[in-house]
């Protein structure tokens, strides 16, 4: 038995569930590697709320791994599960898709120009590279697979033995009236109302529409392949079942003890698998956790099949800021894949691991994604220096590590949003970003952009596909002699105050400390005075010497930080446009 660290981390959300799900695996199966899961449908692009499905357990796993543990978590691939619609927006898909409605995931073609064998793989595969790139260790099941050669052929048959008793527990609900909504306090995002479809049990019935009674048990049609049947009669001694399908009038009689072509309905589904896999965690989004939804339900009939119902939080939505911006917004929501082009693993582990399941965050795409950025940033020096408080060291450990190793990060992680800058300014010349970059810090010039990528590369991705081109900074190429001609002596003196301390300040900390200090001087204070030491008004005058500074170099009144832009423009070419 392997001995049981306890964490030290009480403040932690996922140390608690850890315990919890030690100990009830010690109970149901002493000795037994502890099982977690999550369940996907590759039904169109997985998304940053089904990531949550993942991650939610992944990081459980993790601690349980750490703590010396054998954990197996599990996937289930829901790519058996119906067709149920054309998602929007999907690269080489058109309406001739909509012919496909009710075939199984790995019976509809996938998009055109896919190399992948049908339109399941080609989703399961996006999410399995993020999951790779997330560092997310698990054991992949198609449900495909189990279905079709059999594996489930005894639960099948023994819920149809129980089907009276599976009735029963459903009509306890089917009585009920849904209770009144309740007025939203501001409408869900798209991404948030992509994630309430859920995973798996949108769209699918109870199986209480068999005309032979009630039948937890859809066939797909032999001859459309779709699952528009209905069962028409079952004998329970030799296991005969007749069917017709509604789409295209095809009718067969087949033997259930030999027949592969059909699923248990969502609602038997989940429970089955819970008892199949032994599965003692795994959450739920709140879509399933409702009175009478998938999850509460299947805790009654997991038992018809001689197992419990997982430990299971319910999880929020993840939302998305920044959607009008995306690329990928037409019609979907953004993926693990979109956010992992513009930011490092480490970051979006993060925001998973910061926050409880039943709070709801979100992934920013926009400005935001800056800010957070400078606060992961803060975080890494608290955890580097030792003054950070014990739950966010948690956080933080998760983030960039797991239980296999170090995730791969950027050997010198420079500001995020200086490297947005600098990538914005330079427009893709590497050999002017690398030049700039190499002047932030003469003392610890950079020598490669090596030295900061993969965080380069993701902050140049941000720039180029949500930075909307009107918001990009496009140098002047000649003086604005105007501009110049128009300013009164306080202006001039500003810019030659500016000026005259350039080649002495030409580092990034230098010139932060060069353009806020021009107002000061000359309001008669010191450069180092602090805002405490300094009159409101030094603060009007700060904004505008920074927006002169900006008409002057770029023809707008804002921009990227002044001194990163300094800096990438150059000390001759600012000495130009500003008149010297």
């Amino acid at each position: 038995m392997p001995i049981v660290a306890q964490s030290t981390e009480t403040t932690d959300w996922v140390s608690r569930f850890a315990d919890e799900v030690i100990e009830e695996s010690e109970r149901r199966a002493p000795g037994k590697p502890v099982v977690v899961a999550s369940g996907l449908s590759p039904s169109g692009p997985i998304h940053l709320g089904n990531l949550r499905e993942v991650m939610t357990p992944h990081l459980v796993a993790d601690e349980i791994r750490r703590r010396g543990h054998q954990v197996r978590h599990l996937i289930s691939w829901d790519d058996y599960d119906r067709y149920r619609k054309v998602p929007a927006g999907v690269p080489g898909v058109d309406e001739s898709w909509a012919e496909h409605i009710g075939k199984p995931l790995t019976s509809v073609p996938a998009p055109k120009g896919s190399p992948h064998a049908n339109w399941a793989e080609h989703f399961k595969a996006a999410m399995i590279e993020s999951l790779a790139e997330l560092g997310v260790e698990f054991d992949g099941i198609s449900q495909t697979a189990q279905y079709t050669s059999g594996v489930y052929r005894e639960q099948i048959l023994h819920a149809i033995k129980h089907r009276g008793d599976i009735d029963a527990i459903l009509d306890q609900y089917r009585t009920k009236k849904a209770p009144a909504k309740k007025q939203q306090q501001k409408p869900l995002d798209e991404a948030e109302l992509e994630a309430a479809e859920g995973s798996g049990a949108a769209g699918e019935d109870d199986g209480s529409s068999a005309s032979a009674g009630y039948f937890p048990y859809k066939p797909y049609c032999g001859n459309c392949e779709k699952d528009l049947t209905t069962v028409t009669s079952y004998d329970d001694g030799s296991t005969e079942l007749t069917y017709a399908c509604t789409a295209c009038g095809f009718s067969e009689t087949v033997r259930l003890s030999e027949f592969n072509r059909g699923k248990l309905v969502w609602k038997v589904d989940w429970p089955m698998r819970w008892a199949y896999e032994g599965v003692v965690f795994e959450p739920s989004g709140v879509d399933h956790s409702s009175p009478g939804s998938s999850f509460q339900v299947g805790g009654q009939i997991v038992g018809i099949f001689g197992g419990k119902q997982p430990i299971g939080p319910m999880y929020a939505f993840v939302g998305i800021s920044g959607m009008a911006k995306m690329s990928s917004s037409k019609g979907g929501v953004p993926t693990p894949a979109d956010a992992l082009k513009i930011m490092e693993p480490q970051l979006l582990r993060w925001l998973y691991a910061r926050r409880r399941p039943n709070q709801s965050f979100k992934v920013a795409f926009d400005q935001e994604i800056q800010r957070l950025y400078d606060e992961w940033d803060r975080l890494d020096a608290k955890v580097a220096d030792g003054s950070v408080l014990p739950a966010d060291a948690a956080a933080h450990s998760r983030a960039v590590r797991t239980a296999a190793g170090e995730l791969p990060r950027t050997a010198r992680p420079l500001p995020y949003r200086t490297l947005a800058s600098v990538a914005d300014i330079t427009a893709g010349h590497e050999d002017q970003a690398l030049r700039i970059l190499s002047e932030l810090d003469p003392e610890q010039p950079l020598t490669s952009l090596d030295e900061v990528r993969p965080r380069y590369d993701k902050a140049e991705a941000w720039i180029n596909t949500h930075v909307p081109a009107e918001q990009r900074t496009i140098v002047r190429d000649e003086p604005d002699a105007e501009l110049l001609k128009s300013l009164d002596e306080a202006s001039l003196q500003s810019l030659r105050l500016l000026l005259d301390g350039l080649a002495e300040h030409w580092s990034l900390d230098g010139l932060t400390h060069l353009v806020y200090g021009v107002p000061k001087v000359q309001a008669g204070f010191p450069a180092d005075a602090t805002p405490k030491e300094l009159p409101p008004e030094i603060k009007t005058a700060q904004r505008s010497f920074f927006a002169l500074l900006y008409h002057l170099l770029v023809g707008r009144d804002t921009g990227p930080r002044l001194p990163t832009l300094l800096l990438a423009v150059g000390q001759e070419r600012v000495r130009a446009l500003l008149g010297e």
